[in-house]
């Protein structure tokens, strides 16, 4: 019994510091699946909306995050860190939404989402610029920052002119 406890002792420490051990594992883990969804949700609106200033946006999305994401993913291979493939489930259901509405209800959506998206992630970023113990994922998300800023100043600016309250 002894032996059995003191291999527990010995063993649990390790057990506990799987996959979540690795510095900032919850920052890369976010930070991909918010990438991945920002690109589906900027191909959704290239195809679905009818104003051009959210189309616009909607490409924006796909290339700025594309480019982020094949980044982030560089920084997860160089230390063997294995990255989400797709979209948390509440991306993937706000998408679904997405998919179903058209024309300006399917802007303001759209819109709203990105300011609360982008508003949140620019706090996540920003957090791990500050406190992260990764320094390649702190470096990512500094670098990152001043294009999350440009996006969300460029939504707040198309939900002004389509009429989206900011609120």
């Amino acid at each position: 019994m002894k032996r059995l406890l003191a291999t527990f002792v010995l063993v649990f420490p390790f057990a506990a510091f799987g996959a979540d051990s690795i510095p900032d594992s919850a920052f890369y883990k976010n930070a991909a699946e918010g990438g991945i969804s920002e690109v589906e949700l900027g191909n959704l609106a290239t195809k679905k909306s009818n104003n051009e200033s959210v189309k616009d946006f909607g490409a924006m999305m796909v290339k700025d995050h594309t480019a982020a994401n094949n980044k982030l993913k560089d920084v997860a291979a160089s230390k063997n860190i294995s990255l989400p493939t797709s979209a948390s489930m509440g991306q993937m259901a706000t998408k679904a939404k997405l998919e179903i509405l058209s024309g300006d209800t399917f802007d303001k959506s759209y819109i709203k989402g990105m300011i609360k998206d982008h508003e949140e992630d620019i706090a996540m970023f920003k957090k791990e610029a500050a406190s992260g113990q990764d320094p390649d994922a702190k470096a990512f998300a500094v670098a990152t920052l001043p294009t999350l800023r440009a996006h969300l100043k460029k939504i707040k600016s198309i939900a002004t002119t389509a009429g989206v309250s900011l609120d």
